[in-house]
């Protein structure tokens, strides 16, 4: 072991030894825990994750209860954490697991990476924790660290740069403390090497630190490629307040970032639109499905909601609610039962797996 490297990971593990959080997936070795830990953190900060944490392990103690739960439970546990594609493939993962793996959730590298929504930084967090193996995790704060102690500019988001930083960061991995030496190194990037205003006095890399005898901590890592974000605007139809005891709901379809869940019947435009505009949409969505009817929908609208903005990683969501007159509620119910919308008591779409976004304004209207 070359000097550079063993001061390097001595120095990180005894970091480590000072500063570690108490996380509750960190007490234990068992791969199926540790796996729902590493589902629920991809894009998501501790303090948000944990209690979601919490409720899938006292919910779902062993894989085999997950599998065996219906997919609307899964994404009504799941609600309000976003991404929901993670959900899915957790609840396809517990199938597989038992299906497949005799209900024994993998701890080695190869096998994990058989797993669906289990990539190479999963797949060797849960191989290195769980069983010690020398893989290396390489994440968002990997990337950090590395490219700043070690003054690499290579562009992360590159094929090149993917491989290079991977290779890096399996070179540094001491011998029997895999395990270790990955949490110690996210952990440093989670709360001593942060992208903004890091406190490098304090660093006990600093002394060796290309970034920090360079001036480059701001410029490292170098991340080239930018994440087109997508605006999308939601006109959400309901009555006031409620559907003569009912909501119409239907099931989002496969392709979309809500797949899965339930919401309310709706139109879409990339742009904002005004009501002259969304009324003219309306009426021809409307004719599209009975064609025999002249409606006029000029008195429609009964109330604007404000507008709600929802942003994720890729997306900006800008929502309003639409409470249509009560004059439109026969033509209203027969538009949503031609278009496979189904009524629902308000209890029942409480209990429905729904954006967050939805979720909350129920709850802020329910009277």
């Amino acid at each position: 072991m070359s000097t550079e490297k063993l001061y390097f990971s001595k120095t990180i593990l005894h970091w480590f030894k000072k500063n570690e959080r108490n996380l509750p997936w960190r007490n234990t070795k068992d791969p199926y825990k540790i796996w729902l830990s590493e589902i629920i953190l991809q894009q998501t900060r501790v303090a948000q994750g944990m209690p979601y944490y919490f409720k899938f392990v006292e919910k779902y103690p062993d894989i085999q209860l997950l599998a065996n739960a219906p997919i609307d439970v899964v994404l009504r546990t799941w609600q309000g954490l976003g991404y929901y594609s993670r959900a899915r493939n957790l609840h396809e993962t517990a199938k597989l697991v038992v299906n497949e793996f005799n209900g024994k959730f993998p701890d080695k590298y190869t096998e994990l990476l058989k797993l669906k929504g289990v990539g190479s930084y999963t797949a060797a967090a849960i191989a290195s924790f769980a069983s010690n193996e020398p893989v290396a995790v390489v994440d968002g704060n990997v990337y950090r660290v590395l490219a700043r102690y070690f003054g690499l500019d290579t562009d992360i988001t590159s094929t090149i740069g993917k491989k290079e930083f991977q290779e890096l960061a399996n070179s540094q991995l001491p011998q029997n403390q895999a395990g270790d030496h990955n949490q110690a190194i996210m952990e440093f990037g989670a709360l001593q090497c942060v992208p903004k205003n890091p406190d490098c006095l304090g660093c006990p890399l600093a002394s060796t630190c290309v970034a920090v005898n360079t001036n480059k901590v701001t410029l490292l890592p170098v991340k080239l490629k930018k994440v087109r974000v997508k605006q999308r605007y939601f006109y959400y139809f309901l009555p006031m307040y409620n559907y003569n005891g009912k909501l119409m709901m239907r099931r989002r379809s496969e392709g979309d970032v809500w797949q899965g869940l339930y919401d309310f019947p709706s139109i879409e435009s990339s742009e904002p639109l005004q009501e002259n505009e969304l009324l003219k949409l309306i009426t021809e969505k409307f004719l599209e499905v009975l064609p025999q009817e002249k409606p006029n929908f000029e008195n429609f609208i009964s109330r604007y909601s404000v507008e709600y903005r929802h942003q994720l990683t890729h997306q900006r969501l800008f929502v309003r609610f639409i409470n249509i007159s009560e004059l439109f509620l026969d033509k209203f119910e027969l538009w949503c039962t031609k278009n496979d919308y189904l009524a629902y008591s308000f209890a029942e779409a409480q209990n429905l797996p729904k954006p967050i976004i939805l979720a909350n304004y129920l709850a802020q209207n329910n009277n």
